[in-house]
């Protein structure tokens, strides 16, 4: 019975199950406010609170808030708070690691329905040299420090209120997380001080770069997001992992083809056991498209959860037994 559950999973069509948990996750965290749903404000996903029908907020937002107060009380009883609120994010980051990516983050899935209506109009995508994406790829921990510093000096006094949630009035999310709802009131910029014009404007420009760079590029904002570098640095601690047995490895490069974040390990790295780099979103792709058994595996808790197997992958390929294997099992019968 377990071995024929498990052939079950491993055999199962992984695009078509990750398809319905992205759109129910995408109408939770957009539309779940809708239905009295409201999951705190720690969560590690883009559900942006500039949305009011969210059903949660994205921790980005209470953490700047958080850091910005003053020292004396954020080293007082205020520090407390900060504690909480990161063990909170934690609390829901260890069950899907980077998963929260690549099948529950809304502004995720948006970008893969814009792959999927350039697949429909025939453009070609296009993709990062190496070294363009090693390079890109660094952006991330440059907005993360912006995450975490800025309201550490505002807290200081050596940046005044304007550049509160900084992070914020920068990211695209801000503006479109609304639209979904109908809201355009944050297509504009803030005239009210030079930094906020400066930063609104700024966050504008990432709005247009987003939906431009999301048409040719798979997960283009994905590079550039805070919330996976910060994934990342959490990473080992999740139940989770993606793990890589490279000695059963051909170094085919199928992972690295269906990769939408190029990353390029997942093929040439055949040492490193835990193989989860900080670009990826977890989204299992790689393992479904390997061939070979037990190459690449998710795992919870250790236990395999999914792993790669042949007969997985010519199912998914739509690959024909031949003729031959029926008839022996016929004659074995």
């Amino acid at each position: 019975m377990l071995s024929k559950l498990k052939r079950l999973i491993n055999n199962m069509n992984l695009i078509r199950i990750r398809f319905w948990i992205q759109l129910i996750s995408f109408v939770l965290f957009v539309y779940g406010g809708y239905f009295a749903i409201y999951l705190g404000s720690k969560l590690p996903i883009f559900a942006c609170p500039y949305n009011g029908k969210s059903a949660g907020a994205c921790f980005l937002i209470p953490l700047q808030h958080q850091l910005s107060m003053p020292v004396q009380i954020l080293l007082g009883g205020a520090g407390i708070a900060v504690i909480f609120g990161i063990l909170t994010f934690l609390f829901w980051f260890i069950f899907l690691n980077k998963a929260w990516c690549g099948y529950v983050c809304p502004f995720g899935t948006f970008q893969d329905w814009l792959t999927l209506l350039r697949k429909q109009i025939g453009i070609r995508y296009s993709t990062y040299t190496q070294h363009q994406f090693e390079k890109l790829s660094k952006i991330k921990y440059i907005l993360l420090a912006i995450v975490i510093l800025v309201p550490l000096l505002i807290g200081v006094g050596a940046l005044g209120g304007e550049w509160s949630a900084a992070f914020c009035q920068i990211c695209p999310a801000r503006i479109i997380s609304p639209t979904f709802g109908g809201d355009f009131s944050q297509w504009s910029i803030d005239f009210s001080t030079k930094t906020s014009m400066v930063l609104t404007a700024i966050g504008m420009i990432f709005a247009g770069l987003f939906f431009i760079g999301s048409f040719v590029k798979k997960r283009f904002f994905c590079f550039f997001c805070p919330m996976s570098a910060l994934h990342y640095i959490f990473s080992k601690f999740s139940f989770v992992q993606l793990r890589k047995d490279g000695s059963k490895c051909t170094r085919c490069g199928d992972c690295y083809a269906v990769c939408d974040m190029q990353i390029k390990d997942i093929a040439d790295d055949v040492i490193s056991t835990e193989i989860l780099r900080d670009d990826c979103i977890l989204c299992l792709k790689c393992v479904a498209a390997c061939p070979e058994d037990d190459a690449l595996h998710f795992d919870i808790l250790k236990l395999r959860a999914f792993s790669s197997t042949k007969q997985g992958f010519e199912k998914r390929m739509g690959i024909a037994k031949p003729k031959g294997d029926a008839d022996d099992k016929h004659t074995r019968a």
